[in-house]
């Protein structure tokens, strides 16, 4: 028997013992690379070779090497942050070298479009369209970055930015991390574009056979003059009329290859990635290269700031018992809980309970969403959410990015203390999205570390 033995989380269908297995055969075939890090770095860190660090990080064989376990973690972080900043430096030079599509300043579509707004642009969104049009009518690519709190109008600003591809007879595609944001920007694009005679397409991982065929034809003929999708947009058979911008929602979940990968499929179009998670200047610069940016530093007129607490769960009940009044009013109500351990299983079971505690107190009203639903399910189960009959929706954190229920005022977070903060920032931006007064409470345990109490102390 081993003395020390490396514990992985795991997924369904996948034990332990086939994993060390598959460890032990992978790690003896893992070449001698040629040291690439500067010299001076390795010594100001003490850092091993990258084959040494990766060895003895899945294979420690004293407790020295479970002790000084973060000096070799330190060095395989350090080369994964050094090839991300290359591959950016990389593409940066080769966008440098050759011209971008440059737009005309006829932003016609852009006007009609304003004017079809239910909601007069803030100061902030004002400026922001100004950056993004001057940069989008310059010779170079535009590589931008916009960033903005939840629901300060990130999706306005990519809806102007499409509509001026499109004046300029280019394709706009819209890129989003899950079909259930997908769906939900082409809904909320078509109501707005209803009247202006533009042809949306919308491509998924579910369409297939005679469907997706259709779609790829009028992609490739350039009669889809938008194309919101998610990574389906960039697979190999899809192929572009003439792309011109292309909007990443959610940009963080993309590799920065994925965020760039639409210049192999024509000219080299212009690309808007959006992020709702607030990132400082340095971490940016970290995460994107040295990306223009532009920020939306203002919420839309009458909106109410978020009121955040938290709460030993030991008060749930307390809790529970403040829920009634909510649900008499037609307020919805989203319950996380979470990330109970690093496993998808022990997550199901954690909200399936919360569901059913929740559904004795509740008889008819509490739904349950949780990422081993199938897309479809996930969209129904959305669907039942948004109308009246059903008031709180027990979910994990399959609701993080983006879903839109202008009734949701209520977010409770259950084992707060186990999420980082732009998890947390992002669940919390699921509500507050009417001129309703909205709460987000964060449930923990007692005894929670330092780091823990510092997160849910910030937000």
């Amino acid at each position: 028997l081993k003395n020390i033995e490396p514990v992985y989380s795991l997924t369904t269908g996948l034990t332990h013992n086939i994993y060390i297995k598959t460890i032990e055969k992978v790690l003896p075939r893992i070449p001698d690379l040629e040291e690439w890090i500067d010299e001076k770095i390795i010594h100001k860190y003490s850092f091993n070779n990258w084959k040494n660090s990766l060895l003895k990080s899945h294979q420690p064989k004293s407790k020295e090497d479970l002790i000084e376990s973060n000096i070799y973690r330190k060095r395989l972080a350090y080369d994964e942050l050094l090839a991300h900043q290359l591959a950016i430096a990389i593409i940066r030079n080769y966008n440098q070298k050759t011209k971008g599509i440059e737009f005309k300043k006829n932003p016609n579509l852009v006007l009609k479009c304003i004017n079809n707004l239910p909601f007069k642009l803030t100061q902030s969104q004002e400026y922001v369209w100004r950056e993004i049009f001057e940069d989008l009518n310059s010779q170079h690519q535009m590589i931008r970055l916009l960033q903005g709190d939840t629901g300060s109008g990130k999706t306005v600003i990519a809806l102007l930015s499409l509509m001026h591809a499109i004046d300029n007879n280019y394709q706009g595609a819209l890129m989003a991390p899950t079909s259930i944001l997908a769906q939900q920007h082409f809904n909320n694009l078509s109501k707005i574009l209803k009247n202006l005679k533009i042809n949306i397409v919308l491509l998924t991982g579910k369409d297939t056979g005679k469907s997706r065929l259709q779609k790829l034809s009028l992609i490739k003929s350039g009669k889809a003059q938008i194309i919101i999708g998610t990574h389906a947009l960039i697979q190999e058979d899809v192929s572009y009329h003439s792309i011109g911008l292309v909007v990443c929602d959610e940009s963080h979940r993309f590799g920065v290859f994925q965020r760039l990968s639409f210049t192999n499929k024509g000219k080299k179009p212009n690309v808007l990635t959006m992020s709702g998670t607030p990132i400082p200047r340095t971490l940016s610069l970290a995460a994107y290269g040295n990306i223009d940016q532009s920020r939306l530093t203002e919420k839309p007129e009458g909106r109410l700031p978020v009121v955040t607490k938290s709460l030993p769960i030991i008060k749930v009940n307390e809790l529970v018992d403040r829920l009634y009044k909510k649900i008499e009013s037609k307020e919805k109500i989203y319950w996380v809980c979470s990330l109970v351990e690093e496993s998808e299983e022990l997550d199901l079971q954690a909200a399936t309970k919360r569901f059913e505690f929740l559904n004795t107190k509740f008889r008819g009203k509490v739904l349950l969403i949780h990422g081993q639903l199938k897309e479809k399910e996930k969209e129904n189960v959305m669907k039942k959410f948004q109308s009246d009959d059903y008031s709180i929706l027990v979910a994990t954190t399959v609701i993080e990015v983006g879903v839109d229920v202008p009734l949701a005022t209520t977010m409770i977070i259950e084992n707060a203390e186990r999420f980082g903060l732009s998890s947390l920032h992002q669940i919390r931006g699921r509500i507050g999205r009417n001129n309703l007064p909205a709460n987000c409470i964060l449930l923990f345990k007692e005894n929670i570390g330092e780091m823990a109490k510092k997160r849910i102390k910030k937000m």
